[in-house]
Parts: C-alpha cells; structure tokens; sequence
C-alpha cells in the first residue's frame, strides 16, 4: 500500500494537512517552497491516516514529516528541499527533475 501512495504522483508529498491546509508549520514551509517551483505535485495527509503515518517513517527510514518523493524515491524532509533552494541559482531535486 505504501508503494502505491508514494507512486500515486511523480511528484508526492507526505504531510501534516494539505495543499490548501496545512496543519503544522514545517508543511506550511515546504507547501510554500512547492508552490513557488511551479511543480505540479500530490499530497497525502497523514494526519488522517496513522497505518501510513507510522508505517511510512519505516520504510523511508525517516522519521518526520513532511516528506518528499520524486518518481518513487525518497528526496527528504524540508531542511534538504530547503538546502535546495539555499543558493542562488540552485533548483530544488524537483526542479531540476522536471524542468
């Protein structure tokens, strides 16, 4: 089942609400990253769901949220999506993805 939610999009985002909501200001943060990149992306909030809460800390072997997958592959939490972004010119793993 987790394959399958991680898959669910090229780009998917596991966090704590959703796009037009989020319920913890680390979600906030990476929502606002996402948003300015210009990358159409999913999410999954996993508030609503506490099997895929804890069974995803598992089997990504990170233990916070938010969360982000590209093409199935984990890229990490917001401090590396925000490392990304930290440079000038540099472009988020996603950006350079699918740009």
């Amino acid at each position: 089942r987790l394959k399958s939610l991680i898959n669910k999009a090229p780009v998917m985002l596991f966090m704590k609400g959703s796009k037009q909501m989020a319920k913890c200001g680390f979600s906030k943060q990476i929502i606002e990253i996402m948003n300015n990149s210009g990358v159409d992306y999913e999410t999954f909030d996993i508030l609503e769901d506490e099997e895929v809460r804890q069974g995803l800390k598992s089997f990504s072997n990170w233990p916070t949220y938010p969360q982000l997958y590209v093409r199935g592959e984990l890229v990490g939490g917001l401090d590396i999506v925000k490392v990304g972004t930290a440079f000038p010119g540099n472009k988020t793993p996603i950006c350079r993805d699918f740009s």
